[in-house]
Order: C-alpha cells, then structure tokens, then sequence
C-alpha cells in the first residue's frame, strides 16, 4: 500500500508523574526533557550504565508533572523494570498505561487531528509521514482506508525504523541504529549509559555493524545471512516482500544506511 492508510498498532505505555518526574527522567534518558512543552513528544534511548539499548522510547510531556513514555509491544515491562533499577528517593510514581495505538502513514499523515479523546503524535522521524493516535480509546481517523499489520510492517522497513526484537537486541549499542541524530542530547547533563555515545561520537566512530535497508530475494526471512562475494557480511533482521532491513558490517557498500530523512 503507497496511500495513506491508518492501522491497528500495539503499544507498550508508561507513565511517569509525580513532583520529580522530570528531573528523574532528565537524569535517565538520553535526550534532553527541559525545554520539551506540554503536549510535545520526543524520541529518547533509555540505556544500560555500559551503553547498551534497554529501550527506544518516544516520551510526551502530558503535563508539569507527567511524563508517558511508549515503546514497541513486548518491551514495556523491561522499561519499567529499568525506570524503577535506579528510583531512590524519588517522588515520582511509574505505572504502566493500558493505552490503545492507531497508526497513520502515508504522506499528509502529519494533517491528521485527534480523535476519542487521542493525543495526535509524530512517529519514527518526526517528518509528518507517520503519526500515532494514542489514548485509551482512539478513533481512526475519517477518509482514510484501514491498512493492514503487513502494510504497517512495509512503511516501518521503508522509512528505516528499527523495532524491539528484530533491529535492536539485548546486545544493541545506540551507533547501529541510526537513531542517535533524533535520541541523544550531547548537551544535556549527565545519564547511564552516556559515556559510551558520547566517546563514540567524539571520536567519531563507527559501530561494528549498523542497520541498513536492503533488497532481498523472494523468500528471505529475518535471520538469513547477507552474502557478498561468498563472505557473509551482515544478517537480516525484518522482511516485508523485496525489500528489508538487515545489520551489516562496518565498511561494506551495500543497501542504504538508515537515518533521518534528508
């Protein structure tokens, strides 16, 4: 599917409210939260002390002293588990949300307004091709034809965005995602995990392996090896028909990097 289409999506959500949301979740995540207003969202990385991916998360400021955070389904529980690992002494209470998710994507998927009480939010790169209806109760939106998970999995690998379980692993640096330019702050303060991102990008260092999306032979399937000239140079992490998402080795010319659009 080529037209804007909107479809049922799962979410894993958790809120973060209390008199030291902020400051906790400033001294937590990888992007900066200070300057984010009410009602904006933002791409972030919460990471492990050694600099390894526990989560992607997009967090929205939902008031003063509220904070809900989304990740892909499957990795909400090990969010919240790495949200708590470090709250001592916080006034700040972190509960899971049992919020619905409709994607919408497809150009002018940016002009979609809010529907069933939804908070209307950019997905992936933030450049108005995907939005997500998030609420307890969204309503699609009117005029636009329903898509289906295959159609939503196709526009996930098309624009490069890597997801819990396929792209990014328990073994899962930031540098492989292509994610760094929309989820780090190299200006904020301190947080786990950031002396790794940020020795990476002063020395600007490459990853041993990165995501790319490629195009693949009828049949290949997550898993599969990406072979050049008889070596195996990378292994593919997502299919949707042709075309694929795979991590590569450093310094091999194949596919497109992935990374915000240009």
């Amino acid at each position: 599917m080529t037209s804007t289409f909107w479809a049922h999506t799962l979410r894993d959500v958790v809120m973060v409210e209390g008199p030291d949301a902020m400051t906790y979740l400033q001294s937590q995540v990888s992007q900066d939260l200070r300057s984010l207003a009410v009602g904006a969202s933002t791409n972030s990385l919460v990471l492990q002390p050694a600099g390894r991916v526990d989560a992607l998360v997009r967090i929205l400021r939902s008031g003063d002293r509220a904070f809900v955070l989304d990740t892909d389904a499957g990795a909400g529980d090990a969010l919240s588990a790495r949200l708590h690992r470090f709250k001592i002494r916080v006034a700040a209470e972190i509960t899971a949300l049992d919020w619905r998710c409709i994607a919408v994507r497809g150009p002018g998927a940016g002009e979609v307004v809010s529907s069933g009480g939804a908070v209307v939010v950019p997905a992936w790169w933030g450049d108005g091709s995907a939005v997500d209806l998030l609420g307890p109760a969204p309503r699609p939106p009117t005029g636009l034809p329903e898509g289906t998970v295959d159609d939503l999995e196709a526009a996930r690998i098309e624009a490069g965005w890597p997801r819990h379980g396929a792209e990014i692993t328990e073994a899962t640096v930031p540098a492989e995602l292509g994610v760094v330019a929309v989820a780090v702050s190299f200006t904020k303060g301190c947080y786990p995990g950031q002396e790794l991102v940020e020795r990476m990008d002063s020395r600007g260092a490459r990853a041993p392996r990165h995501v790319c999306r490629v195009d693949v032979a009828p049949g290949t399937a997550p898993g599969d090896s990406i072979v050049v000239d008889g070596v195996e140079v990378g292994v593919v992490t997502s299919v949707a028909g042709r075309r694929a998402l795979a991590l590569v080795k450093r310094d091999v010319a194949i596919g497109e990097a992935v990374g915000p659009p240009t």
